[in-house]
């Protein structure tokens, strides 16, 4: 006679029972009871769940003002630059509001112009708020996004190349370079501030810098007191083509220099 096998079906696990649990901090509270494979899960202080929830909070909170501090410092922005906003910039004429409209955009659509290297000149006068709002870039995509950003002049930069030519320095020109062209913004300064013709180690260093970050669709903001015309031949036609090629963004700075004329 054939036996038939007799499966078995598992019994349902029982439904969470609710009971009193005792936390030696904050006393009884409801608690909750599973079992699962056997084993039994309780549900813990909801006051101690909450503190530990709000001390994570502060821990992330405390985390990005820490990683933000890091950011700025490493952007070696001058001090007297460290605060400077967008809103903070005073902007009267038509020309003024455009300049900072621009510049506005540009932060807010930095995470696209991060992927495409898309370039920024602020170009013009003397005094009119250049490095106010290029600087003001920067502060604001660091406080708004994972994005770094560093802001040389170019003087300080040709300076601590020399500086490496000395054999007890321990820092090197390639990394110095590395430091210009690896930050996800590069704001440069002063480009063509002597009336001289650029020589050809300032040339060299140039390209170097912009054709390093070109090369890796990083976007550089390059602040000149020339004008449009004028920028080529104080960074190269081969610089020049390298911000061409990437749909360069000119803002002119044609209004008379704001400094000095503060209220006191």
């Amino acid at each position: 006679m054939r036996s038939e096998k007799v499966i078995t079906m598992p019994t349902a696990a029982p439904g969470p029972r609710r009971t009193t649990g005792v936390c030696e901090e904050h006393g009884q509270f409801p608690q909750t009871v599973n079992v699962i494979f056997g084993k039994e899960f309780k549900t813990a202080c909801p006051d101690c769940q909450q503190i530990a929830k709000e001390t994570e909070a502060a821990r992330v909170k405390q985390q990005a003002r820490d990683e933000l501090v890091y950011k700025l410092g490493s952007a070696l922005v001058p001090k007297r630059f460290t605060t400077k906003t967008l809103n903070g910039y005073v902007a009267e004429s038509a020309g003024q509001q455009e300049a900072l409209r621009i510049c506005r955009k540009y932060a807010d659509k930095f995470p696209e112009i991060s992927q495409t290297g898309r370039c920024l000149l602020l170009l013009g006068k003397p005094g009119t708020g250049k490095t106010h709002l290029g600087v003001a870039i920067a502060n604001e995509i660091m406080r708004k996004t994972a994005a770094t950003a560093v802001y040389r002049t170019i003087g300080s930069v040709l300076q601590d190349i020399r500086a490496t030519y000395d054999k007890s320095n321990d820092r090197s020109e390639s990394w110095i370079l590395s430091g210009l062209i690896s930050p996800s913004l590069l704001i440069l300064d002063e480009i063509g501030v002597s009336k001289e013709t650029p020589s050809d180690f300032e040339l060299t260093t140039l390209f170097a810098i912009i054709n390093g970050r070109y090369e890796q669709m990083r976007p550089t903001v390059i602040i000149s007191n020339l004008d449009a015309k004028a920028l080529p031949a104080a960074i190269g036609e081969r610089c020049a083509d390298r911000l061409r090629e990437g749909g360069v963004i000119v803002v002119p700075f044609e209004w008379e220099s704001q400094r000095g004329k503060e209220a006191f």
